[in-house]
């Protein structure tokens, strides 16, 4: 953090910190449309950016940061690309295993990681079981996922138990079935942070951001940073969370 970000956050000394913050990393291609590169470079600029954020929001004292970085829908794209962003992800993984340990960071998979190439599926395990006792923030790549896709998978799980006699029908509530969402363990986000304009959650953690705050951005996703992020933060303290309730 430069002597400017640390005055910065001096000056807001009194803000709350959102526990858990939820990005969509959008504008990868526009960036690199408006400088004339391939699409993937934007990917690859992109991932400078998430590693930089990871590193910035452990300073910050987040606890949960949890980006999309692979929806069930992007397999529609070209094989092209789609084969580049898995290159992109192998060689990711290896490099946020060592900014992992360096800032005490513990890495979480969400999503059906079942339709990648084993030695993908294989990378993910290691990042997950390598960092496990980590103790700072909990860094969330949600991969291949998509929220109705999550629903329908542990609604199919929880209706299996049922069958099974594991779980009692009548007794379903909100926290069970939470219980056999990918994120089961980790509290709700409390901002959600999306880039580049877009209105839409795009299939996005779709049960989770039941009472998230939502900010957008103009910035695309490779111009994002500490200063884009505290702005967002400040926006989310402006808020007045009431989950329904009247105050």
């Amino acid at each position: 953090m430069d002597k400017k970000g640390r005055e910065r956050m001096a000056l807001d000394k009194d803000m709350i910190i959102p526990e858990h913050v939820a990005l969509i990393l959008d504008g990868n291609g526009r960036w690199a449309r408006k400088r004339g590169l391939p699409r993937t470079m934007g990917h690859k600029e992109g991932c400078v950016t998430v590693e930089k954020t990871v590193e910035i929001a452990a300073r910050m004292g987040i606890r949960y940061l949890t980006v999309y970085g692979f929806s069930t829908e992007n397999w529609k794209r070209s094989a092209e690309e789609v084969g580049a962003l898995m290159q992109l992800f192998r060689y990711y993984m290896v490099r946020l295993l060592k900014i992992a340990s360096a800032n005490n960071v513990r890495v979480r998979m969400i999503g059906d990681r079942s339709r990648f190439d084993r030695d993908i599926i294989e990378g993910i395990k290691r990042l997950e079981s390598e960092t496990m006792d980590n103790t700072g923030l909990t860094f969330v790549i949600a991969v291949n996922y998509g929220g109705r896709d999550e629903i329908r998978r542990a609604a199919a799980r929880l209706a299996s138990d049922c069958a099974l006699g594991k779980a009692d029908p009548d007794q379903v509530d909100e926290a069970l079935f939470a219980s056999y969402l990918d994120t089961a363990g980790m509290p709700d986000p409390d901002l959600l942070i999306r880039t580049s304009g877009e209105l839409r959650l795009s299939n996005y953690l779709l049960w989770q951001l039941a009472y998230t705050e939502i900010v957008v951005t103009d910035c695309l996703w490779p111009d994002f940073n500490q200063e884009e992020l505290e702005k967002a933060i400040v926006q989310y303290n402006k808020r007045e969370r009431r989950f329904g309730a009247v105050k």
